[in-house]
């Protein structure tokens, strides 16, 4: 069942369009990422599904909207770069979080406990918010954002800031927190999005450019790869391979060339012989499926 639907959505700053009209819709119960490169216009598209800010054209429809068309019970968001009252303890940030989303007093304190124990930081209730590290403080912003139990939880960029180790806790959470509610969450970073969502947005320069199941992305894509990574990389090498009769499509990344084929047992035979014959100075070589990369790069086309 659709949670919500995007029709047309499109927005301009001074005559420059940067969303191109988007087309949508998210599910109940699912986790969706919105990929794309810095500048592709995630950050745009979360702040006016959010409500804060308006559309030059298209529209939003939530399935459950109040007839005056508040949204707000049904959302939670997180940007970006949250803001904490330092000087607050994470219970008593997320105690006045409940109160600002209308909880009473005595409810607000049993969600913020809850909450706190359900993102992991429950031993650091008591301990003022500025001494938190950067991954307890995403844990604490992604524990204010469902606090209302909204049906929608929205997270801007949540783990790009963040070293390994605290990126590792916040994807663990958010596989675990699919169960509770319908999660968006907007990321430059596509590993991340392969690991915990059940769907993908693919945005390029303002557009939705593939969109669906992890599993329907594969299938419509999918392809064997060879990678050969050289010791070093002549201008000879990636025109040749480019233009062999076995070769699919082919990127090019420093000394690594990766080439795209249907058939890869015949193609790995007839590269190798090719790169003897030519006395290409080969490091090694590996064969392995497309990845969620290899599908993006492919259908914007680089």
């Amino acid at each position: 069942m659709s949670l919500i639907r995007i029709k047309g959505l499109k927005k301009s700053f001074q005559g420059h369009e940067v969303i191109k009209g988007l087309d949508f819709k998210l599910e109940k119960g699912k986790c969706i990422a919105l990929l794309g490169p810095n500048g592709a216009g995630k950050t745009t598209t979360l702040r006016m599904l959010s409500g804060l800010m308006k559309p030059t054209e298209g529209s939003i429809t939530f399935s459950d909207a109040k007839k005056d068309g508040d949204i707000r019970h049904l959302i939670g968001y997180l940007p970006q770069f949250p803001v904490f009252y330092d000087w607050m303890s994470g219970l008593e940030f997320l105690q006045y979080v409940g109160k600002l989303a209308g909880l009473t007093s005595k409810e607000a304190k049993k969600r913020s406990l809850e909450l706190l124990e359900l993102v992991g930081i429950s031993d650091a209730k008591n301990r003022r918010v500025g001494k938190y590290s950067g991954g307890m403080k995403q844990r604490l912003g992604i524990a204010q954002a469902i606090i209302h139990r909204p049906q929608l939880v929205m997270l801007d960029e949540p783990v790009s800031a963040l070293d390994p180790f605290g990126r590792r806790e916040v994807l663990e959470l958010l596989d675990g927190l699919k169960k509770e509610t319908t999660i968006l969450f907007s990321t430059h970073i596509l590993n991340d999005a392969e690991e915990v969502c059940d769907e993908i947005l693919f945005l390029h320069n303002g557009e939705i450019v593939e969109s669906g199941s992890m599993e329907a992305l594969r299938e419509r894509h999918q392809q064997s790869k060879i990678d050969f990574i050289f010791r070093k990389k002549t201008e000879e090498m990636a025109s040749t391979l480019k233009n062999h009769l076995l070769t699919q499509s082919i990127l090019v990344d420093g000394n690594r060339i990766s080439i795209f084929v249907t058939n890869v047992e015949l193609a790995r035979k007839e590269f190798l012989k090719l790169i003897y014959e030519k006395d290409w100075q080969l490091d090694r070589f590996e064969v392995s499926s497309m990845t969620l990369e290899d599908v993006f790069m492919k259908v914007v086309g680089k």
